[in-house]
């Protein structure tokens, strides 16, 4: 790989991993009554789908066998289906928890809404996992979460997130080089345009990763 394939992989790649499949296979930091593993065949759902973490968890659960619904802007949608998303929901136009479908599995990177309206849009067994999102929001599934989870089917909560996994980036790695998983990168800023690039980072409209080029 590229020394900026390189940089854009390990954190946001091991975000998503760790998100759909747990830390590591010994190491069960999820926030929810059972470790949440991606399964093949599953509805699963990405909210944010088209950021930096977002662009690697489509690519990992495709690989995992899953059926895979990306949210996000327009602008964005278009590569979300280059990278193999299924189908695509523009988050201006639809809201999905309220659209009547269900999904097995929902990660989602930028929430904002209530709790309760991702439990409404879980199938019965279904597992909801918060990346990052509003101050309320990741209050709900610190405090809320557990409760759901230990008083239902549904399982509701936050994955506490371990960086440099070795175990995580080696399969990472893996993926890599078997063309399941490549990093999709925006734009290159050099090193002097680092505040213009935390700006369009800022503005929610990058596709996939921005790297800063030493140079």
């Amino acid at each position: 790989m590229t020394f900026e394939e390189a940089a854009a992989i390990p954190s946001a790649g091991a975000n998503a991993i760790q998100n759909l499949r747990g830390v590591g296979t010994s190491s069960p930091s999820i926030l929810l009554s059972d470790k949440g593993k991606i399964q093949p065949r599953q509805k699963v759902l990405i909210n944010g789908a088209g950021g930096g973490v977002g662009t690697f968890a489509v690519q990992i659960a495709k690989s995992f066998g899953a059926e895979v619904t990306g949210v996000d802007s327009p602008h964005k949608l278009d590569m979300l289906r280059s990278i193999g998303a299924d189908h695509v929901i523009d988050y201006t136009r639809e809201d999905f928890t309220r659209s009547g479908q269900q999904f097995d599995f929902i990660l989602d990177v930028v929430a904002s809404r209530s709790i309760f309206d991702y439990k409404r849009a879980l199938s019965p067994n279904g597992i909801f996992v918060m990346v990052g999102g509003s101050g309320a929001a990741i209050l709900q599934a610190f405090t809320l979460g557990p409760l759901i989870s230990m008083t239902g089917s549904k399982k509701m909560g936050i994955v506490m997130w371990k960086p440099n996994n070795q175990e995580d980036l080696e399969f990472l790695e893996e993926l890599y080089a078997s063309g399941k998983v490549a990093p999709v990168i925006d734009r290159r800023y050099p090193l002097s345009e680092v505040p213009e690039a935390l700006r369009y980072v800022g503005e929610g409209l990058a596709k996939g990763k921005v790297v800063i080029t030493m140079r």
